[in-house]
């Protein structure tokens, strides 16, 4: 039975980033302790079973020395000591995937004649963020109270992504890898990612963060398209990374979602409260958390009471896990692939400027599943 060599370090490399150990692997690779020493080497199956089980591309075996695990965009994070020192799998191959889509949508709305976005870009870090929040209220066609004329957060949301989306950017919210409920997408070390491009940009919102919380994440992001800078973050506590243009995407967030003169009239009536978070959440439809950190923000609390109430605040929610987009695969579908790209991808397809096969491989979908979505995005 041949066997095929390869380097420690590779080795080491593929189960680190994995996020597993050589114990977590030892009951599925009885021998693995032996490769890593160069008593044994594993046959080329095993091989393969275990760039399945790590997340690792096969060929990456066959290196002398373990590649530079790194993101194509800049990764903010709220620095803090049990950070990750490399991005997991999940995070490279989402990114990747994305990648593609805003690719072929570039190249498609380039054929279609399409004009490039205009807003995209249009804003400096040193402008006030009041002025930029209302240009993106303009560019979305929503009015300052867009928010608090909707019955609940979860209207408010669906119409904040559907008004981006009109814009002319790409949506995508998934809290898994494409479709492999196994490999979920990990909160704690990215809220969201955007993918800035001139013609496709692109929004990636993580589903396992809770929908309260998706708010203050597309906000962020849409900042970051009229400032034309790419970025994944996590926004631990709603704080951004030790960055000008990250501390501006979040002054620019906070004043979209919760405008500071509309906040300043409500406080008053709201400060003696028993919580005056969550009267300031109904009304804008933002989390309790980002009410707080918005209040905070502006002075009209002091740091000791915002970081009280928000331990009070993970305390609660801590045993609550995000609600779920429902038991409708289709329906589900239309947040992981995103409508406006998967009625792209469906006419190209259709035209036959896009083989079925590069369409499947696009969406993520094959076969049936791509023609049975198909027909309810038709309905849709």
């Amino acid at each position: 039975m041949s066997r095929v060599v390869v380097k420690a370090e590779v080795l080491r490399w593929a189960v680190d980033r994995s996020g597993r150990t050589l114990e977590d692997l030892r009951g599925r690779f009885p021998k693995i302790g032996d490769w890593f020493t160069g008593e044994r080497q594993p046959t080329l199956r095993q091989l393969e079973s275990l760039a399945k089980a790590t997340l690792t591309p096969l060929g990456y075996f066959f290196l002398n020395r373990p590649p530079e695990d790194s993101l194509p965009i800049p990764h903010f994070r709220t620095l803090r000591e049990d950070a990750p020192d490399r991005p997991s799998p999940d995070l490279i191959d989402t990114i990747q995937t994305m990648q593609q889509r805003q690719l072929w949508m570039r190249e498609f709305l380039i054929d279609q004649g399409m004009a490039p976005i205009r807003f995209v870009g249009s804003a400096g870090i040193s402008e006030q963020p009041k002025v930029i929040a209302q240009r993106i209220r303009q560019a979305l066609r929503f009015e300052e109270s867009w928010a608090s004329q909707l019955s609940s957060w979860t209207n408010a949301l669906k119409s904040l992504r559907e008004g981006i989306e009109a814009s002319g950017i790409l949506v995508i919210v998934n809290g898994v890898v494409g479709n492999n409920t196994h490999r979920k997408l990990d909160v704690e070390e990215f809220r969201g990612f955007v993918l800035v491009d001139e013609y496709a940009p692109l929004l990636f919102v993580n589903g396992s963060d809770g929908k309260a919380a998706q708010m203050f994440t597309l906000a962020h992001e849409l900042a970051h398209v009229f400032f034309g800078s790419s970025a994944a973050f996590d926004l631990r506590k709603l704080e951004p990374a030790n960055d000008p243009t990250e501390r501006a995407c979040n002054l620019v967030a906070a004043e979209f979602l919760v405008p500071e003169i509309q906040l300043r009239q409500t406080w008053p009536s709201v400060s003696e409260s028993p919580n005056p978070f969550q009267d300031i959440a109904r009304q804008f439809k933002v989390s309790e958390l980002v009410a707080a950190r918005r209040v905070l923000d502006l002075d009209l609390i002091n740091r000791d009471y915002f970081l009280s109430f928000y331990q009070e605040y993970l305390d609660r929610i801590r045993d609550k896990a995000p609600t779920t987009d429902g038991g409708d695969f289709y329906a589900t579908q239309n947040l992981r692939i995103g409508k406006r790209f998967a009625r792209s991808v469906l006419q190209a397809a259709k035209e036959g400027t896009l083989l079925y096969s590069d369409a499947y491989r696009l969406t993520g979908l094959y076969g049936k599943t791509f023609e049975q979505y198909a027909e309810r995005l038709k309905l849709g």
